[in-house]
């Protein structure tokens, strides 16, 4: 886990550490097509020459770093992200180590931002969410040798640290249970399709639907906000063979289907169950109170800081599997009406 310094440049350019200091730092003493080369070098392993000074005395940050690539809009209504960002505090917090955050718009520009942390001795390592299918984020991190830990999926991390739960489990075990109440038009209403963890839960779906004879399975789907929630449960329950149970994969867009279906006129649960994945006091708070996959997320969080903390102490870290979700049953789940 050996931070980039001068030396590592000076080797890679075969040069002296004098000459990539000059090069660092706009001075004369080196020519133009090694000065590039260096500033190259210096690009290509994160080593950012503003930070020289902290590269030089070894001084740790004494920060861990959370990017998320989703809609800021989205961090102010979501209790997932606030009851995750809790765990990460409190054990991160017990150590005098701070959290850096920061809101990305792609995958690409998050990369970027652990390019600019890492060399600037901002961070000592990444909390980092949201796997996806062949992350471009995993060789980045790898080859900055930047510490970090990977929450959601149990997909390829290219050997990154991972702590993940059972998503496929939880979802199996809630069409069960909607279809012991008597439901054979189950549908879903997932997050954004190109995150791993939602594309193991649409799995998990289309499998356990098979399995039970109900038919197409049908996923809407959607990027976690209320507005594309409401939007799906229109789309779903406006068709000529209208869904009667409907699982959504988080809190606040199951909070909007609820809102939707009353406002359609249609009563919950009788005309429509509903079932929302991450339990939050949101799912206690509307009437009638949701039935809601339940874990731990502050406990996620303090489990996954953890771990982090742990690799940047250079202790040899693992996969992780953390507590599947367990389903609660309220209110808003009922056999359907003959």
């Amino acid at each position: 886990m050996k931070r980039p310094t001068i030396a590592d440049i000076a080797r890679r350019a075969g040069v002296s550490k004098g000459a990539v200091s000059y090069a660092l730092n706009g001075q004369p003493g080196v020519s133009e097509a090694t000065r590039k080369r260096i500033l190259a070098i210096a690009q290509e392993i994160g080593f950012n020459a503003n930070s020289a000074a902290r590269a030089l005395s070894g001084a740790r940050a004494r920060a861990v770093g959370l990017t998320l690539c989703r809609p800021a809009r989205i961090l102010g209504i979501e209790p997932w992200f606030m009851g995750l960002i809790s765990g990460f505090e409190a054990e991160l917090g017990a150590q005098s180590y701070a959290l850096t955050l920061q809101v990305v718009a792609t995958p690409e520009q998050e990369v970027e931002v652990y390019r600019r942390w890492w060399g600037e001795r901002r961070i000592d390592g990444v909390i980092v969410t949201d796997l996806r299918e062949h992350d471009i984020r995993m060789p980045v991190l790898q080859q900055l040798q930047l510490p970090a830990v990977v929450l959601g999926g149990s997909g390829d991390a290219g050997g990154v640290t991972q702590i993940w739960s059972d998503d496929g489990g939880a979802i199996t075990e809630a069409v069960r249970y909607l279809v012991a109440l008597g439901h054979s038009r189950i549908a879903r209403v997932s997050g954004m399709p190109d995150l791993l963890h939602t594309q193991v839960r649409t799995s998990a779906f289309n499998d356990v639907c098979a399995s039970l004879g109900l038919g197409d399975a049908v996923t809407v789907p959607a990027d976690y906000t209320g507005e594309e929630g409401s939007r799906a449960t229109r789309r779903l329950l406006i068709g000529g063979d209208r869904p009667t149970a409907i699982i959504y994969d988080n809190d606040v867009m199951a909070v909007a289907g609820l809102a939707v279906a009353q406002e359609m006129g249609l009563s919950v649960p009788g005309d429509l169950s509903i079932v929302a994945w991450d339990d939050s006091p949101l799912c206690s708070l509307v009437h009638p109170s949701l039935t809601a996959l339940s874990r731990d997320v502050s406990g996620y969080g303090a489990q996954a800081a953890r771990e982090l903390l742990n690799a940047i102490d250079g202790k040899k870290v693992g996969n992780v599997k953390a507590q599947t979700a367990h389903l609660t049953p309220r209110g808003s789940t009922a056999p359907p009406r003959s």
